[in-house]
């Protein structure tokens, strides 16, 4: 069974993507992680990311055009923001049997693929808290509630489009062809008041077609939070924590990454981790990057 990772990037956003397999090769040598090209300008971080850390370029470009086509058709052109963000929604046709999607803005704490075994249990899990903070924000208009779209225990489930996992084969080309179509004849179903794109579409497929979903934070006394914009977290060893429970993974979520941001120099860090910009180099580092050198 081959698992692993997808990122959707182009080289617009090559110093995040970095950051992110940064953190990911610093647990994990091994795991296999496939970049599906946002657009045609991916060139750069294709071979920076392969050369670094043995990112694999999704193997089936055609099928990426072919769905990108497929999306232009079934969607008006003032539907989607951005509608190649749609492109993440490929991973269930693609190489890797149990996957985990993750956007670029976010570093992890973890051995990530790990939470892979969750899939022994469900089919489709995520790990944030929007069910709770931001309810149907940014995903359903309360149009969804009031018609009863879906039940209340479903609306329990929403959740962020950065950070998901699933299996391939789970939803059919057929399946999510016709739920598009339905969200495409829905649009009052749906909250893009803030600019967001793919989430509440890919909230729809998920609650529609996939019975069996979890959410990580979902345990006794609650999981950690993963969210930049909460200003809870201690920070310990380039990693974060919430209430003493360390952190899968950081996500800057509706928040651009720069100076001053909120945890700057955590990311700064993992961006710049093979680089040796930084004078503290842990030995967990020293032993996963041994090209790093401390900055005189």
């Amino acid at each position: 069974m081959n698992r692993g990772i997808y990122i959707v990037a182009n080289d617009k956003v090559i110093d995040n993507a970095i950051a992110l397999l940064n953190s990911i090769r610093f647990y994990d040598q091994e795991v296999l992680i496939y970049l599906i090209p946002f657009n045609e300008n991916y060139h750069n971080i294709a071979d920076k990311l392969s050369t670094l850390h043995n990112v694999q370029l999704f193997p089936n470009l055609e099928l990426i055009e072919q769905f990108t086509q497929r999306i232009g058709d079934i969607f008006d052109k003032d539907f989607l923001a951005l509608p190649n963000k749609m492109r993440k929604l490929v991973t269930w046709f693609g190489p890797l049997d149990e996957f985990i999607y993750i956007d670029t803005d976010i570093v992890v704490f973890e051995k990530i693929a790990d939470n892979l075994d969750k899939l022994s249990e469900v089919d489709f899990f995520c790990c944030d808290y929007h069910h709770a903070n931001d309810k149907l924000r940014n995903i359903f208009s309360p149009l969804v509630k009031e018609q009863q779209i879906f039940s209340d225990s479903q609306l329990e489930d929403v959740f962020n489009s950065g950070f998901w996992a699933s299996k391939k084969g789970i939803i059919t080309e057929q399946q999510m062809d016709n739920a598009l179509r339905e969200c495409a004849s829905h649009r009052e179903y749906f909250d893009f008041s803030e600019g967001v794109t793919d989430q509440p579409i890919l909230n729809y497929l998920v609650l529609k077609l996939i019975a069996k979903r979890g959410n990580l934070v979902k345990i006794p006394g609650g999981g950690s939070g993963s969210w930049a914009g909460s200003q809870n977290f201690q920070q310990q060893d380039y990693a974060l924590y919430d209430r003493g429970q360390r952190l899968k993974y950081l996500h800057w979520a509706g928040i651009k990454i720069k100076a001053n941001s909120p945890y700057w120099e955590l990311w700064e860090y993992y961006r710049y981790l093979h680089e040796g910009k930084f004078a503290f180099i842990p030995k967990l580092t020293r032993r996963l990057f041994p090209f790093v050198t401390a900055r005189i």
